[in-house]
C-alpha cells in the first residue's frame, strides 16, 4: 500500500437516516442511567459514566460501518484500546459529519471524541484538539475495465463520480474535471456499478474494500494512486488534554506492541510500516 496519505474532507450536511441512533461497538456496555462516576482511569472526564462515547458518520468502510448488527472497522478497533485502557466500553453515536469539522457535538456534550477517517486540517484545528495522526493513505482512480482508462490524465473527457466535499472531489475539480457528486461511498460505488459514472476519485483503503468483493473485482480496475498528503486523526474537545493524550498513549502502545499491524492487516490490508510510523500532528 502506498504511504502517502490522502484523507477525506468530508463536510456532509445531510443526515442520514440513522442520525443520532445509538450504535454499540463491540460488546454491549451496561448503562446505568447516568449514575456512578464519569471519571474514568488517568482522571478522563466522561459525558457519560461507564462509557467512552464516540461520534462517527456511517458508512464508511473499512473504517467503520455496520457488520452483522454492530459498528466494527479500523477506527472503531482502535477507539476501543482507548475504552480498553479507561476501564469503560466504546459507544458509537452516528452523526453528520458536518459535525466534525465544528466540533458541534463535542462541545454540547454528546460526544467525548470524534472517529470518523477524518483528515488533519488546520481549519478543523481551530474547532477541535486532534490526536497524533494514526492513518496515511492514497486517493485512488477506480475505473470501469471498459473504459479505457489507465492514469488520472485519462480522466479527461470521461463521467467521473467522488463523494461530496472529500478530499477525492477537491482533488478533481482543482485538476479541472467536473465531478459528479454523490453523498456517500456507497452511493459512489453505486453510481459506477449503474454507469452513472465511467471511474471515481476516492480514498484507497475504501477501493480496496470493495475489490474484496469479487464481483467489483472483475468489474472495475485501480488506474492510478495519488497523493495528495494527508492523514487521519480522532478529535476531541479543544482543551480535553486529558482524553487527547490517553488516545495518543493507546496509539503509541499500539503501534510498538503488533496490535497496530494486526488491526491494519484485518481491516485495511497489506501492512505499511510507514502508516505506523507517522509523525505526529503540529499542535
Amino acid at each position: 500500500m502506498n504511504s502517502v496519505p490522502a484523507r477525506r474532507t468530508r463536510i456532509l450536511a445531510a443526515t442520514t437516516a440513522a442520525a443520532g441512533l445509538l450504535l454499540v461497538a463491540g460488546c454491549t456496555s451496561t448503562d446505568d442511567g447516568g449514575s456512578g462516576s464519569k471519571t474514568a482511569a488517568g482522571g478522563v472526564e466522561l459525558v457519560k459514566a461507564g462509557q467512552l462515547t464516540t461520534c462517527t458518520h456511517l458508512p464508511y468502510p473499512p473504517f467503520q460501518s455496520e457488520i452483522d448488527g454492530k459498528v466494527q472497522g479500523f477506527d472503531v478497533a482502535l477507539i476501543d484500546l482507548v475504552a480498553k485502557d479507561l476501564g469503560v466500553k466504546q459507544e458509537i453515536r452516528d452523526t453528520p459529519f458536518e459535525n466534525f469539522k465544528t466540533g458541534a457535538f463535542l462541545n454540547s456534550g454528546e460526544c467525548d471524541l470524534a472517529a470518523a477517517g477524518m483528515t488533519i486540517t488546520e481549519e478543523r484545528k481551530k474547532n477541535v484538539d486532534f490526536s497524533d495522526p494514526y492513518f496515511d493513505a492514497t486517493q485512488a482512480v477506480l475505473a470501469d475495465k471498459g473504459a479505457g482508462i489507465n492514469s488520472f490524465a485519462d480522466l479527461k473527457g470521461k463521467k467521473v463520480g467522488a463523494q461530496a466535499q472529500t478530499t477525492g472531489e477537491d482533488y478533481a475539480k482543482s485538476q479541472g474535471l467536473d465531478p459528479v457528486s454523490f453523498e456517500s461511498s456507497d452511493a459512489v460505488l453505486n453510481g459506477l456499478r449503474s454507469g452513472q459514472v465511467d471511474a471515481v476519485v476516492i480514498d484507497y483503503p475504501v477501493v480496496q474494500g470493495w475489490l474484496k468483493d469479487k464481483a467489483n473485482a472483475d468489474a472495475f480496475e485501480v488506474a492510478d494512486n495519488i497523493n495528495t498528503g494527508e492523514q487521519y486523526g480522532f478529535t476531541v474537545k479543544k482543551g480535553n488534554t486529558k482524553l487527547l493524550a490517553a488516545v495518543n498513549k493507546a496509539l503509541s502502545e499500539a503501534r510498538s506492541d503488533g496490535t497496530y499491524r494486526e488491526l491494519y492487516e484485518k481491516w485495511i490490508g497489506p501492512y505499511d510500516e510507514s502508516a505506523a510510523s507517522a509523525s505526529p500532528s503540529a499542535s
